[in-house]
């Protein structure tokens, strides 16, 4: 096993890579989405059937 001050330089030389590949990133407050909108109702009355006859004899 090695000696303790070996695995502390060690470990610092780790942590002084890790700060030096570290890159700060801005957080920017999101708001929540909402969900899809409520289907208006006159909408719902407007739609229909529409039968297209292709065939004719």
């Amino acid at each position: 096993m090695l000696p303790g001050f070996i695995i502390d330089q060690i470990r610092q030389r780790e942590e002084e890579e890790q700060a030096k590949q570290w890159i700060p990133q801005l957080e920017l407050p999101v708001p929540a989405r909402e969900g899809a909108p409520a289907p208006d109702p006159d909408e719902e009355s407007e739609r229909g059937v529409l039968i297209i006859d292709l065939v004719t004899d």
